[in-house]
């Protein structure tokens, strides 16, 4: 269904282990060097130390900072930037929050049941407050001064994209105008990192300058490797000066064989692909940002998919994994932060390790696809104004 309202993004925040300042994630992008490295044992992309640092800074500005789960800090650094590179910071502007995390406050409930586990020492109150989804959300809006609508989302890894899509229902409604919406994740946890190590998708390969091979067809392992970030963005009908046109969303959710699992040829990705193009009135765009979390079937999946939709007009596709690493519930969030990169800079950023293809010489409409546990897809398209 077309859009009944133009729906624009008018700035955006960040953090991930490429930093948090965009000229310093941009210049990161331009590098063919990944920022994944080797932590206790595992492949993995923890934050940059400048952004490191802020978060630091920030868990101790104010008094029950320092108990919040990172994944709120996260999710506070980055809406910070978004409201102030959209003018809305100390306005007075009334905003709704949808803030999306696909494992929650996972280092809190890890730690709190870890002191249960124990029994070393009494059950700290704030366990309960403080591991619940909803305080990810709650949490941030208080930070940032929003008193609006303030939700939170769970849909596995295409959560982020999930939240934009919720904003995006509420400002057609016409009940808001503006409204703030994306992921944060956290997931550098031992419990976590268990979890993907079980499921026989995470990288185990020797060093080397790619742990993760994201969109490489013919790699013979898993390669999959978590890193942590978030990513919020400003959203507001009939901006005067938008940074990018939101022109089509489309989602689909396909029958699986196991819960993991995406079909060979990525029906619902298809479907949410066709149903973007229909509403963008586009027959193709310029630049695909691909989910491609690094596995084997994954990846191959989703290339299927796009061949399918797109035919022999096949547009340039590009991933930031192999960079920065899965960040699950955020990873759709960091992704439409590389289509914006793009857009703004006309420079297209290639896959380091595979065939160089002709870039597109103008950028002006990027797809950016998410796919999550349960066969969930959604696709994303944003044009330049």
């Amino acid at each position: 269904m077309k859009q009944s309202k133009r729906i624009s993004i008018v700035g955006w925040g960040s953090a991930s282990a490429l930093g948090h300042h965009p000229e310093d994630i941009w210049q990161a992008y331009l590098q063919p060097t990944t920022a994944i490295r080797r932590r206790d044992d595992h492949w993995m992309a923890s934050l940059s130390p400048k952004t490191e640092a802020r978060i630091d800074a920030l868990s101790q500005q104010e008094k029950g900072y320092p108990r919040l789960d990172r994944s709120v800090l996260l999710a506070m650094l980055a809406g910070e930037q978004a409201l102030q590179r959209a003018g809305w910071a100390n306005k007075g502007i009334e905003s709704g929050l949808y803030l999306g995390s696909s494992r929650g406050a996972t280092g809190s409930w890890e730690a709190y049941f870890q002191q249960f586990q124990d029994q070393s020492e009494r059950l700290s109150p704030q366990s309960s407050p403080l591991t619940t989804a909803g305080n990810l959300a709650t949490h941030t809006a208080q930070h940032l001064g929003l008193h609006g609508f303030t939700s939170d989302n769970s849909i596995t890894c295409s959560t982020a994209l999930h939240a934009i899509a919720n904003a995006v229902v509420w400002l057609e409604s016409g009940r808001y105008s503006h409204f703030l919406a994306g992921g944060t994740e956290a997931p550098l946890t031992p419990f976590t990192l268990a979890q993907m190590n079980a499921l026989k998708i995470y990288s185990n390969l020797p060093d080397c300058p790619f742990p993760n091979r994201a969109l490489d067809l013919e790699k013979i392992d898993n390669t999959m490797v978590l890193g942590e970030g978030s990513a919020l963005f400003a959203l507001q009908t009939d901006a005067n000066q938008p940074i990018a046109h939101l022109s089509g969303l489309g989602y689909a959710r396909e029958n699986t064989s196991t819960l993991t699992a995406i079909s060979k040829t990525g029906l619902a990705l298809q479907k949410a692909m066709n149903q973007a193009l229909r509403e963008a009135e586009l027959n193709t765009v310029d630049v695909v940002i691909c989910h491609s979390p690094g596995t084997r079937l994954g990846d191959l999946s989703e290339w299927r998919a796009i061949r399918s939709v797109f035919g022999e007009n096949m547009p340039s596709l590009t991933s930031n994994k192999w960079k920065l690493g899965h960040t699950l519930g955020a990873s759709g969030g960091l992704s439409l932060e590389l289509a914006l990169l793009l857009l703004e800079h006309q420079t297209f950023v290639p896959i380091p390790y595979l065939t160089p293809t002709l870039p597109p010489k103008n950028i002006r409409s990027i797809m950016v696809n998410a796919l999550g546990f349960g066969g969930n897809a959604i696709s994303l398209i944003i044009t330049k104004p």
